[in-house]
């Protein structure tokens, strides 16, 4: 199996440690630097995670933190970890084109970078953010690996039927228009959601789920282009 690791760079909003229901575990030193939390301690070497959520001593303490700030920790995350021998770094970024965007590419040049997922939500609005962020990539020269659309679509957490209670496609119109890979959909799915508030591994959990279907679908879509 795949050592893979979670980098979270969404500074002022870090999410990662709750879905994955980590807690807030203390962060210890080794020669190599800051150790990774495990999302599995069982399997120590599936998962590692880094997040600032783990550094803060107040879950609802605030980052109000300046580019200069933001960069100079994000440097940290990527130079001072010890992330070991990871055949995966996944970056969790916060939306938009900003310092942290900017502090990542510039602290992974020295590495193989694969690419950038964008996510957008099928609605105009988020579809004309994804736009800019294609924009950005195009400018700092990294490929985009493909788009996925979220919240396309209701699941019925009764008949499991999946309804177009919003728009639907605007995900896959936007790569077309800008000749992206299109990688999938992923449906509002309440179990999911439920899944992600209580910190529990979806995927076993709800293995019949079309949404499980949906995910596993992106996931193999995108390890097959990297592999290619």
């Amino acid at each position: 199996m795949a050592a893979v690791g979670i980098l979270d760079v969404d500074l002022c909003g870090p999410s990662i440690p709750r879905m994955l229901s980590v807690g807030k575990p203390e962060v210890h030193q080794c020669d190599s630097g800051w150790v990774p939390v495990y999302a599995d301690p069982q399997q120590q070497q599936q998962l590692a995670l880094m997040s600032i959520a783990f550094l803060l001593e107040d879950s609802d303490e605030a980052v109000i933190w300046r580019g200069p700030k933001k960069t100079a920790l994000i440097g940290q995350f990527v130079s001072d970890v010890a992330w070991g021998e990871l055949d995966i770094l996944l970056v969790d970024t916060p939306p938009g084109t900003s310092d942290e965007h900017l502090a990542v590419l510039e602290n992974l040049r020295k590495h193989r970078v694969d690419g950038a997922v964008l996510v957008t939500t099928p609605q105009a609005v988020s579809t004309g953010d994804v736009r800019r962020e294609i924009t950005f990539c195009k400018k700092t020269n990294l490929k985009i690996l493909g788009i996925v659309e979220n919240m396309s679509g209701f699941v019925c957490p009764h008949c499991s039927e999946c309804s177009n209670i919003f728009s639907k496609g605007g995900g896959e119109e936007l790569a077309k228009l800008t000749g992206s890979a299109f990688l999938g959909s992923v449906p509002l799915d309440p179990l999911l959601t439920e899944s992600l508030e209580e910190g529990r591994d979806f995927l076993q959990a709800f293995p019949e789920s079309s949404t499980f279907t949906a995910i596993s679908h992106i996931a193999n879509t995108l390890l097959n282009s990297l592999n290619a």
